[in-house]
């Protein structure tokens, strides 16, 4: 037994400090094998799901696939089909292995998206166009897709060039991404940039190019301690006069952008291609990095039909988005049918107070302190409340009220992906980086995300076989229907 704990330990070295995901994958495939971890996949009984049920459903569809049951197929999905049926998204199934899950749970997911090509491939005769059409468009809507939310952060939101390299690399990114503060930086180049385009500006060298000097130093001034104008040149050469509109029209994805308003009587913003569709993403990057005191608050520009550049929202100003939407779980949810999330968190705020562990812990203890922790939030929104009622004054009223914004938001989601607590971080949240620090930063990004890959794709799996199908389908009714201008339109409401 010593030895064995001795080599499972050594795995765990080798997987926390792996220079590629294959070098991770290899060793954490041993440590399953030497931990019991496998034999835990193979046997299908356990109490945290409901395997039975899984069981009789993979059943189901496989005897339905063999008698070419198109229509049988539809209603075995119909009936059910969620991300989280049986439980089978219990985080305590993602903790056993350092690699998978049950392999019941792995074969449900295969069968559910072989199952989804059956239907669409289906002959016409037996299944029409439209009854397809509208099967994928009902159980797509219903099973709902995943988002990725990249935090704010600073200096340390390039720990997100890591994560989103990684999800990039495993084809892996999901078609909602957001981004608050340092964050809307990545989201705003994830959602102008093609797959092959992205591998090439998340690297160290191309990030250290653009952002090696974005502190400049101005001095005790109302409009902020720092210049913003090397961040604003760094932003112009990315994104230049792109629209939300015209960057979904060139990658597909949906990014939102989140700026928190600079006066009272306003609430936070999410800005996107549904929302404002020609906004200009460069003002909003800027707007939603106006860290206040650091930066001056910021006025969005639209770009017009006729090209030319307008204020949006005139005679409002907007600032740091992570103040009051650095996690807008539940807009998305609204606005894309979201209903779970990817979370890369450098939030100076939150990073400190967030578990590592993959799993909380049941014990009484634990649920106690967290039962504790959501009493003092709680506690701590209605004083702020309080005090904001009390206060006449309109600067001190606006600084209770970011206050108060900041402790009431929720800073994880279904996936958390974190860097680790190191003391040297803290110096780089308001500094010019090195090449050096970038490069740290990038790798403990990509390093933090391994762990994650293979749960993330189990949760992706089925909603991107869904909307694949759903968005040929949409462009066939656009095509057979005459209307090739419609396209756009058509995978606007599809992706």
């Amino acid at each position: 037994m010593p030895l064995l704990t001795s080599r499972l330990s050594e795995l765990e070295k080798v997987m926390e400090h792996a220079s590629n995901y294959d070098e991770y994958t290899e060793a954490a495939a041993e440590h399953d094998e030497l931990s019991g971890a496998v034999e835990w996949k193979a046997k299908e009984a356990c109490r945290e799901y409901d395997y039975r049920l899984i069981r009789k459903r993979v059943q189901r569809m496989k005897l339905a696939k063999s008698r070419g049951d198109a229509i049988g197929l539809m209603s075995i999905l119909h009936e059910g089909i969620h991300g989280n049926l049986g439980n089978i998204a219990n985080p305590a199934l993602n903790h056993q292995a350092k690699l998978g899950t049950k392999l019941l749970i792995e074969e449900f997911i295969a069968q559910v998206c072989e199952a989804l090509d059956f239907i669409y491939e289906a002959d016409e005769n037996e299944v029409d166009f439209y009854e397809k059409l509208h099967f994928f468009e009902e159980t797509a809507h219903a099973f709902g897709r995943s988002c990725l939310m990249l935090s704010g952060g600073a200096g340390l939101g390039f720990f997100h060039c890591g994560v989103v390299k990684s999800l990039n690399e495993h084809d892996l990114l999901p078609g909602v991404i957001s981004g608050a503060s340092a964050g809307s930086i990545i989201a705003a180049m994830v959602g102008t940039r093609t797959h092959d385009e992205l591998l090439e500006c998340v690297n160290p060298e191309f990030i250290y190019e653009k952002f090696h000097s974005w502190r400049l130093w101005r001095g005790i001034s109302k409009r902020g301690l720092l210049n913003s104008r090397n961040l604003e040149n760094a932003l112009i050469e990315l994104f230049d006069l792109m629209t939300f509109e015209e960057a979904f029209q060139k990658t597909g994805k949906h990014i939102t952008v989140t700026v928190s308003p600079a006066d009272l009587h306003q609430y936070s913003r999410l800005l996107n291609a549904k929302t404002s569709p020609n906004a200009i993403i460069t003002q909003a990057v800027r707007a939603s990095c106006a860290v206040p005191v650091i930066f001056d608050p910021v006025q969005l520009k639209a770009k017009a039909a006729n090209g030319d550049i307008l204020p949006y929202i005139p005679n409002r100003r907007f600032a740091d988005g992570s103040l009051m939407a650095d996690m807008p779980f539940s807009r998305l949810a609204r606005l894309y049918g979201v209903n779970h999330s990817i979370v890369s968190q450098t939030n100076p705020i939150a990073v400190p107070f967030l578990s590592r562990e993959r799993k909380h812990s049941d014990s009484i203890g634990s649920k106690t302190m967290r039962h504790l922790a959501n009493l003092a939030k709680m506690n701590s929104v209605f004083a702020f409340d309080v005090m904001e009622n009390l206060t006449s004054n309109k600067a001190a009223k606006l600084a209770l009220h970011k206050v108060r914004s900041v402790i009431e938001q929720q800073y994880v989601g279904d996936v958390n992906i974190l860097p680790d607590r190191n003391l040297g971080n803290i110096s780089r949240i308001l500094s010019n980086p090195t090449l050096a620090t970038i490069t740290d930063l990038i790798e403990s990004g990509e390093r933090a995300t391994w762990p994650h890959i293979n749960t993330i794709k189990r949760n992706i799996a089925i909603s991107t076989t869904f909307r694949k199908h759903l968005k040929a389908l949409k462009e066939r009714e656009a095509r057979v229907l005459g209307h090739p201008g419609r396209l756009s339109v058509v995978e606007k409401r599809s992706a």
